[in-house]
């Protein structure tokens, strides 16, 4: 049984020397964790750790310029990306959804054709997915997915460096995720196929992944995909990470009564995580407390949710240092 969580222990892989940046990933875009293989985000995740760690503080975004385009108010995205832009060495100009009204005062097109001209690289956190897609293909400059309606890979990613930093290899943890089959959970989907690590998704009836993310995480996996959709609570036997988020996600406001009504049996409190003894408590935050999660849990020993927020600086200077790589 896990009495208390160690905060903030980096994890070195008993590797001493300084991390070396691979660069295979130079120039592409970061949309989903699904456009990478197992190497690549093995990679990412060992960097990350590195980064963390001091083993790696190279400046790749010397002299480079990064936008970064909100259509939905922002705190751990905003505040992460610009403080990582700064430590790799760039500098950032932030546009809200006022600045640029993609789709209304211009198509999403013609936005990434002119940001081409200003700027080295693009970080989009937007409503839609399809819009995401258009930008990238747009775009001459990598783009970065910081979140739409359809994935979260940089908060995927982060979770995989938060899980080994507090349960140690992936490849033997059970991770059960509680709640609506939304982004969050359509990114880890993608990264337990990569990863090699069981995840239960328990929702409700109706509120499962969609089958189209379940048929692209079977299509990278190396294996049999270790994925299991349910509605029984009962599935969080033997869990290495409890892991919730919001019943309203981005784009279901206007569904928040009904969500509430649907999730009441859902709620992550001290019940479920006495049932699943071994488990950390994760949450992608903001977190609405009294109704996913209560308080007792997300302040409680056993809570990684402000590691997993800490580590979405690490997460994305790696994915940054990558799609920007210099040799180092």
């Amino acid at each position: 049984m896990i009495a208390s969580v160690k905060k903030g222990s980096p994890r070195t892989h008993g590797v001493a020397s300084e991390f070396v940046v691979r660069n295979s990933l130079k120039g592409r875009d970061f949309i989903d964790l699904a456009d990478l293989d197992a190497e690549e985000l093995r990679h990412l995740v060992e960097l990350a750790h590195a980064i963390k760690a001091g083993r790696w503080s190279h400046r790749p975004l010397e002299g480079r310029h990064i936008a970064m385009l909100f259509q939905k108010p922002s705190h751990r995205t905003r505040v992460s990306f610009e403080v990582g832009i700064a430590r790799l060495g760039g500098t950032t100009t932030t546009l809200s959804e006022q600045d640029v009204q993609l789709g209304v005062r211009e198509t999403v097109s013609d936005a990434a054709r002119v940001l081409d001209r200003y700027v080295d690289g693009v970080v989009a956190r937007l409503r839609s997915h399809a819009d995401m897609l258009e930008l990238a293909s747009a775009s001459a400059r990598p783009v970065i997915n910081g979140l739409t309606d359809r994935s979260h890979p940089c908060q995927a990613l982060a979770d995989l460096v938060t899980l080994e930093e507090a349960r140690g290899a992936l490849a033997g943890q059970h991770v059960v995720f509680i709640g609506d089959g939304n982004n969050v959970a359509a990114s880890l989907i993608e990264a337990s196929a990569l990863a090699g690590f069981a995840l239960t998704v328990v929702s409700p009836h109706g509120y499962e992944p969609k089958a189209d993310v379940l048929d692209r995480a079977r299509s990278i996996s190396s294996g049999p995909l270790r994925v299991t959709l349910t509605s029984d609570l009962a599935a969080i036997d033997g869990a290495t990470a409890i892991y919730t988020d919001v019943w309203a996600s981005m784009g279901h406001e206007n569904e928040r009564d009904e969500r509430r009504k649907a999730f009441a049996e859902y709620q992550v409190n001290e019940a479920v995580m006495e049932a699943a003894p071994g488990a950390v408590f994760m949450h992608c935050l903001p977190a609405h407390r009294g109704q996913e999660v209560t308080d007792e849990v997300i302040d409680g020993p056993r809570s990684v949710v402000f590691d997993q927020a800490e580590n979405r600086l690490y997460a994305q200077m790696a994915v940054m240092a990558e799609l920007f790589g210099t040799e180092g």
